[in-house]
């Protein structure tokens, strides 16, 4: 496929007042990933414990910030700023589902003044940030105004999630075992390790995207179905006779998923590099997604690519997408945001990040 031009671009634009920085870097230049709720639109920064509520602001964007810390609804491992590393956010039944990467990360080899072998003994050290365990939703409610806000708890519907220890979680723990996955969990992510990239809801059934591992060019989607526990936390029923969830396999071509959205019961999946480079980028689309109830490969003819994405070398990597409500002539928009933007997305004052949409057949 040719890679699609965007049908217009839109500015995300974000407070000075609200939370913009973490560390050395800046809140809007890392959005990993987005999820709409009428005129609200959720996004999330890979580097912080937060979601950012943004309002639809006329016909060229999204403003009206508001930063919501998920520590302010749940007893994180490494604490209310601890890195997340959130990689997925969903809405469905009034419920804003969130995931981590669970994954580990390897040291960059950084020269200093030392020298090679610094930068060498720098590539030993394996990074564990428990907060990456976070698999949980917070229940949504509509204020005054008409705008979507977190609640921990409305209706007899809490904020719950995956029990979360230092070194692990429940979703590694129900993985351990898996003949294909099992032997990933160990090695870091964007080496083919175990690293989530995407979520999707619908009731209480839930689909994580991964990046990594992809076997044999094939890639990894999974499937769970939650209750929630007398001690207030999601736990995964057998559905798959004595697992807790069900494994969607498909050819990918290498590519590994990057982000996941149901359009009605189709699911569109965003492929790209499982590895630390540059490569091709692509929307798929999984016919009736909703509909399966058995493990196994995806059979081909269930699959369509529906949109080729661009990418620009070292920037521009598609790293996370939303579908927007249809316009007045019924046709729907897939928006679209990019790690490592272009710096031509990129304004500090005032901070604002600019992201594609592209039309959907």
């Amino acid at each position: 496929m040719t890679p699609a031009k965007p049908k217009k671009t839109i500015a995300l634009r974000f407070s000075k007042k609200q939370y913009v920085q973490h560390g050395t870097g800046l809140l809007h230049h890392d959005i990993s990933a987005l999820a709409v709720s009428g005129d609200d639109l959720f996004v999330a920064c890979d580097e912080t414990a937060s979601i950012e509520r943004l309002a639809r602001d006329g016909a060229s964007g999204f403003g009206q910030h508001t930063h919501l810390r998920l520590g302010e609804f749940f007893s994180l491992p490494d604490g209310p700023d601890g890195e997340m590393d959130i990689e997925g956010l969903s809405i469905s039944d009034d419920l804003l589902w969130v995931v981590g990467s669970h994954s580990l990360k390897r040291e960059r080899p950084q020269r200093d003044e030392n020298g090679a072998v610094v930068a060498l003994d720098r590539m030993m050290e394996i990074e564990r940030s428990p907060n990456r365990y976070f698999l949980g939703c917070v229940p949504l409610v509509r204020d005054k105004n008409g705008r979507s806000m977190l609640s921990a708890e409305v209706e007899g519907r809490r904020a719950v999630s995956i029990a979360m220890k230092k070194r692990s979680s429940r979703l590694l723990k129900w993985l351990a075992d898996d003949p294909h996955l099992g032997p990933f969990l160990d090695i870091p992510s964007k080496e083919n390790g175990f690293d989530v990239e995407g979520i999707a809801a619908k009731g209480d059934r839930v689909w994580i995207g991964l990046r990594g591992p992809v076997l044999r060019g094939h890639a990894v989607i999974l499937e769970l179905q939650f209750k929630r526990t007398k001690r207030g936390h999601l736990k995964a029923l057998r559905i798959d006779g004595r697992q807790r969830y069900r494994k969607h396999v498909f050819d990918s071509a290498g590519l590994g998923v990057r982000d996941l959205c149901f359009d009605g019961t189709d699911l569109l999946v965003l492929v790209g590099t499982p590895l630390a480079s540059d490569g091709p980028a692509r929307v798929l689309r999984w016919r009736d997604a909703a509909y399966d109830t058995t493990s196994g490969v995806i059979q081909p003819d269930r699959l369509q690519a529906v949109v080729e994405l661009p990418y620009r070398g070292d920037a521009d990597h598609p790293e996370g997408m939303a579908l927007l409500p249809a316009d007045r002539g019924g046709h729907k928009g897939l928006l679209v945001v990019y790690d490592s933007p272009h710096a031509s997305r990129l304004t500090s004052r005032p901070p604002q990040l600019l992201a594609d949409v592209f039309g959907m057949p």
